[in-house]
């Protein structure tokens, strides 16, 4: 029998699924995965993440479009260079026309995703 995901994984695995050149927020996925008061632990999942290639950490980021996380990349600029090479345009550490490129897991992930 499977164990179940522990809140992190459950996190993981919701970032693992953010389209190249999306973004979502830490309260984005606290709220998909039943937690909406849960941002900050979301936080602390993804500033665990930095050690782990397959999840785009860089993809998350405040429900202002602001680099939060940045500290938590090595180099000065990685998490920006990272968006920008995906076509997200970042100004002053805010993501521009964060509307256009904002992904919401409750709108976009079937529900039983996270069963799976």
């Amino acid at each position: 029998m499977k164990e179940p995901d522990n809140f992190f994984d459950k996190v993981y695995k919701v970032v693992r699924l953010i389209p190249h050149g999306k973004v979502t927020s830490y309260g984005a996925i606290a709220t998909y995965l039943g937690a909406a008061k849960s941002a900050r632990m979301v936080g602390w999942a993804m500033n665990k993440a930095h050690n782990l290639e397959d999840v785009p950490a860089h993809r998350v980021v405040n429900k202002k479009g602001l680099l939060t996380g940045k500290h938590h990349f090595d180099g000065t600029n990685l998490m920006q260079q990272l968006l920008e090479s995906e076509g997200i345009v970042v100004i002053e550490n805010q993501i521009q026309n964060l509307e256009t490129v904002f992904w919401n897991p409750k709108e976009e992930l079937p529900n039983y995703f996270l069963n799976k």
